[in-house]
């Protein structure tokens, strides 16, 4: 390897910046920010004027700036929004494919020659994106070579000038042969890959013209192939592994709509389904996909294709939910983009095929014929009740029985590879094994000593009496025969909303029933039944 790299096709990337802002409605000039897992992940102009930047806290967002709108992120709804902006593109290019509402990126051989040369190519799309969002947000568009410094070409040079009064959006265009030069004064960070850039800072290394620089076979030895793949992206080439030849036109899956479906909710299933089917296919080929098209056809006859792009291989999960919220844009789009009728026929093709990297089966050959069952099981549920009524249980950490798992919508994790899980990591205060098999929530109770006063515990943890009687209700009333604890519980006390300060004991009665109860705030609960 002699370190030269070939450049990739010519690619343009139109972002839109703050877009999950943009969705939630909130406009620029108000101080906004969307939120996803408790952080913020979008903000606007004004918020960002005020220390609200991306990946901090609720909290200290809130306390940065207390009149702070806050909006939970809705990645449908940002696929729907963004639909009107996809379809100005549209006009001037058939090849669209999404990486993320708000980014869309198109290869720009065609459409430059037609409308003469990337930069007036640049500036038409620009001029219609930007009629199209009137004033929502603005629009930066970069062409260059290879999608990684294409995407950089949009974002590093708006967004030196994005919060500046009177700035004006840009179309930044990298010669050709040229992106290694562009890419090489970037700061190593800009990879996005916390664990490699670290060592790499560590190393000395900080810009990625020093990590071009690098020979190859250096890199591979030492970092392996993601180190490969990153180094690959800093020399202005993109990763190149895609499989040679053309892909067999019978990998792709398809499924007749019959009667026409017009609801996003009766879409689902047959999404899941073709999702499975493709993953499938590629499996047994031991290929991976990290592009697909979604192909669908009106009872009309009108015609919707639209190409999403990942940055790994996508997942039966990963792209059930590509194609869900595509339907989701199509379906709601606005009167003079989306069908005039129902749909009639969904198919999914793969694009960029690559050698899967697999996964570990199982001693006596992996996914069973009952795992399959089940997956079309869930993916029957999820069409009949929605995708957001189909939970799955999640392991995480916690003190309490209820904190320790988690119901997550079964659409956004991967089924057949699902492995159980328990959590090791020290959590001080935690009750010992066994976990209830029942949990009870508002279950007021009580627990009496000898005397039929309530029993107490000190802030110390110590017991006013050993416990004698448990009061269900006003019928039940039951014998304790042996008790333990108290398990003190004192946690978030600087949150007054999530702050709980308890404590919790076992209790077994004279049927040989054993019971969780805790005490918080003077009053007797029940917290579950073993």
């Amino acid at each position: 390897m002699d370190g030269v790299v070939e450049p990739p096709q010519r690619i343009a990337c139109v972002w839109c910046p703050d877009w999950p802002v943009v969705a939630a409605g909130i406009a620029q000039s108000e101080p906004g920010a969307v939120l996803h897992a408790n952080r913020v992940v979008a903000s606007t102009v004004a918020a960002r004027q005020m220390g609200v930047v991306r990946g901090i806290r609720r909290r200290e967002a809130q306390s940065r700036c207390p009149e702070l709108i806050i909006a939970e992120r809705d990645l449908a709804l940002e696929v729907r929004t963004y639909e009107e902006v996809a379809s100005a593109i549209e006009a001037f290019t058939p090849r669209l494919e999404l990486a993320q509402a708000g980014t869309c990126l198109f290869p720009t051989r065609g459409p430059s020659r037609y409308f003469g040369g990337d930069q007036a190519l640049g500036e038409k799309i620009q001029a219609a994106v930007t009629e199209t969002l009137d004033g929502r947000t603005t629009c930066a568009i970069g062409i260059a070579d290879g999608v990684f410094t294409a995407r950089l070409a949009a974002r590093v040079r708006s967004t030196s000038t994005a919060d500046q009064p009177g700035h004006r959006e840009h179309v930044s265009v990298v010669p050709y042969g040229q992106g290694r030069a562009f890419l090489a004064p970037l700061p190593i960070t800009t990879l996005e890959d916390p664990a490699l850039t670290d060592v790499l800072w560590r190393l000395g290394i900080g810009t990625l013209g020093a990590f071009a620089d690098l020979e190859p076979t250096d890199v591979l030895g030492r970092f392996g192939n993601e180190g490969v793949r990153a180094h690959r992206q800093a020399m202005g080439a993109d990763e190149q592994l895609a499989e040679i030849g053309d892909i067999p036109k019978d990998m792709a899956a398809s499924m007749a709509l019959d009667p026409p479906v017009d609801r996003i909710d009766q879409a689902a299933f047959a999404a899941r389904h073709l999702a499975i089917t493709l993953h499938e296919r590629l499996e047994a080929r031991g290929s991976a996909c990290s592009r697909i098209t979604i192909v669908a056809e009106s009872e009309h006859g009108e015609q919707y294709v639209r190409s999403w792009r990942h940055e790994g291989a996508l997942s039966v999960a990963a792209m059930t939910d590509r194609v869900r919220w595509q339907l989701d844009g199509w379906l709601n789009a606005a009167p003079h983009i989306r069908p005039t009728g129902g749909l009639t026929l969904l198919m999914l093709r793969p694009d960029d095929l690559r050698p899967a990297s697999g996964r570990q089966l199982g001693f006596w050959g992996g996914e069973t014929e009952a795992d399959q069952r089940a997956g079309r099981a869930v993916a029957r549920l999820e069409s009949l009740l929605g995708d957001d009524h189909v939970f799955v249980a999640e392991t995480k950490g916690g003190r309490e029985p209820d904190d320790q798992v988690r119901l997550v919508p079964a659409g956004t994790v991967e089924l057949s590879d699902r492995t159980v899980r328990t959590d090791d990591r020290p959590w001080p205060g935690r009750l010992p094994a066994p976990s209830p098999v029942e949990l009870f929530t508002e279950r007021s109770i009580q627990v009496l000593d000898v005397d039929e006063s309530s029993v107490t515990v000190t802030g110390r943890g110590l017991v006013s009496a050993a416990p004698r009687w448990l009061c269900l209700d006003d019928r039940n009333r039951r014998l304790i025969v042996s008790w333990a604890g108290p398990w003190l519980l004192d946690e978030r006390w600087w949150d007054p909303e999530k702050a709980r300060r308890r404590a919790r004991f076992q209790l077994i009665d004279e049927d040989g029933g054993a019971f969780l109860v805790f005490l918080e705030n003077g009053r007797w609960w029940l917290a579950g039944a073993y």
